[in-house]
């Protein structure tokens, strides 16, 4: 299936959702506390900035189903990036979600021969499945919330990323996170393991001359609940090196984010992100809004 019809099945089923919302709106209730849904990664999945997490998108209960959509801007000396997309989440055990990246290469593009404002676009389309655990529910337990999940990226630069000495235009990436809510310490943990070919999260394609098979990558969070509203933490993100032509760092950062109420939440974040195609020092500013039912 292509990836305009996988979209077109994503939105129509958000359709018939919302349809049979007149019938039934008990779905919209939202059965968990606020900030336990978390906020839109990069890619889609519901989690921090950088890492999904085990957590199902949204407010639903066992017996309800949630939906959002978010927008985030990524501002470094050199580039720009904008990602937006929905996600629906699924009785608080299935995640399905669609996001796309577009990295503007802006004036660096002329000197790395692409044109000024040259233009990446990525599209990712991700699933999760809760396997065990009840992050919310299993505070007398030490045992976390484990999902498994995976995203497929299709970027649009193929030419150019075989330019650079990418193998692919296309990947799947696997990802096995836990996450362990502690109420009465107020503090959220994450670690995820992803399986990956991505060259700065596909952006610049899959694999490379230095390496093209799956490597194991890190991805961890620590938040801390600092009122009903707002929380805070930090994320980090270790990625491939694939590339001959550029050295690729990991990424971290240090976040706030703030729950209006259950429909609404921005984050702001300082990320570093490294060195990108030659330009080193990657370090700015991320913008993140999220809305959803």
């Amino acid at each position: 299936m292509t990836i305009p019809r996988l979209c077109g099945a994503l939105f129509f089923t958000l359709l018939a959702i919302s349809g049979s919302a007149h019938a039934d709106e008990s779905w919209l209730e939202g059965g968990k506390l606020l900030e336990t849904s978390g906020v839109s990664q990069l890619e889609g999945a519901g989690g921090g900035g950088l890492a999904a997490w085990s957590l199902i998108t949204g407010y639903e209960s066992r017996d309800e189903i949630g939906a959002n959509a978010h927008y985030t801007y990524v501002g470094v000396p050199n580039f720009s990036l904008n990602s937006g997309g929905v996600a629906l989440g699924l009785f608080d055990r299935a995640e399905l979600s669609y996001t796309r990246l577009s990295f503007d290469t802006g004036g660096t593009g002329a000197s790395l021969g692409l044109g000024r404002g040259f233009t990446f676009d990525e599209d990712v389309i991700g699933a999760k499945l809760r396997l065990f655990g009840e992050a919310i529910y299993d505070q007398d337990s030490w045992l976390p919330q484990v999902a498994i999940g995976l995203q497929y990226k299709e970027n649009d630069r193929g030419s150019v990323i075989k330019a650079i000495g990418g193998q692919s235009d296309s990947g799947v990436d696997i990802y096995v996170a836990a996450t362990k809510l502690l109420l009465n310490e107020s503090v959220l943990l994450d670690a995820t393991l992803r399986a990956t070919k991505a060259n700065q999260f596909g952006i610049l394609g899959f694999g490379g001359d230095q390496n093209n098979a799956y490597q194991p990558e890190f991805e961890g969070s620590a938040v801390l609940l600092l009122s009903r509203n707002l929380v805070g933490g930090v994320e980090y993100r270790t990625k491939p090196d694939n590339l001959g032509f550029s050295h690729e760092d990991n990424a971290y950062d240090v976040f706030a984010a703030y729950f209006l109420n259950k429909h609404v939440s921005v984050t702001l974040a300082f990320v570093g992100l490294g060195e990108i195609a030659t330009k080193r020092d990657q370090n700015g500013a991320y913008l993140s809004v999220q809305t959803g039912w």
